[in-house]
């Protein structure tokens, strides 16, 4: 980073609760029963994830430039996120139209992603359409394999990149 802050005065909401229930919210027993038997999975059984899942993942990531998560500076959040078929397709919108931390945020939501989810699926990171004035290189560089490796492969990138990972706000996306 350059020193250079893009935006300087960003509007900060308050996180949501989590739209997940637990068990015991759910009014399941926390203990295993008495009579509950595993059932052994097969290896073509794959567990499925939905919206809320990944929105739990990447609501965590802490902005470059403030100390405030994605989620609170409404850079992300779940109706911004599609799933297919094994493919996921998250879009987010910078907090001004010529933020030049996009490709650190929209690397950030890659890398949590890559690591938290099996092989299976496939990412796409999108800026959401009209809100950045150079959307369509932003899109692209965060899209492409070998552009994604060598950002990967730059120690400085990295290091910022794990200070983006680390949660803020109380909510562990891991």
């Amino acid at each position: 980073m350059n020193g250079e802050i893009f935006n300087a005065n960003p509007t900060v909401y308050a996180s949501k609760r989590s739209t997940r229930k637990s068990k015991f919210e759910a009014g399941q027993s926390l203990w295993i029963d008495e009579q509950y038997e595993p059932e052994l999975s097969s290896e073509s059984e794959v567990e499925p994830i939905d919206e809320d899942e990944i929105f739990d993942l990447i609501r965590s990531i802490a902005d470059p430039e403030h100390p405030n998560s994605l989620e609170e500076l409404r850079v992300v959040s779940a109706e911004q996120i599609k799933m297919g078929d094994n493919h996921i397709m998250v879009e987010f919108t910078p907090t001004v139209p010529h933020c030049g931390m996009s490709t650190l945020i929209g690397l950030s939501i890659r890398v949590r992603l890559m690591r938290s989810l099996p092989q299976r699926f496939k990412v796409d990171i999108r800026v959401k359409p009209g809100s950045h004035q150079s959307e369509l290189a932003v899109n692209k560089q965060l899209n492409d394999k070998e552009r994604v490796a060598a950002a990967l492969e730059n120690p400085a990138l990295v290091e910022t990149l794990e200070k983006c990972l680390e949660p803020v706000g109380g909510h562990d996306g891991r």
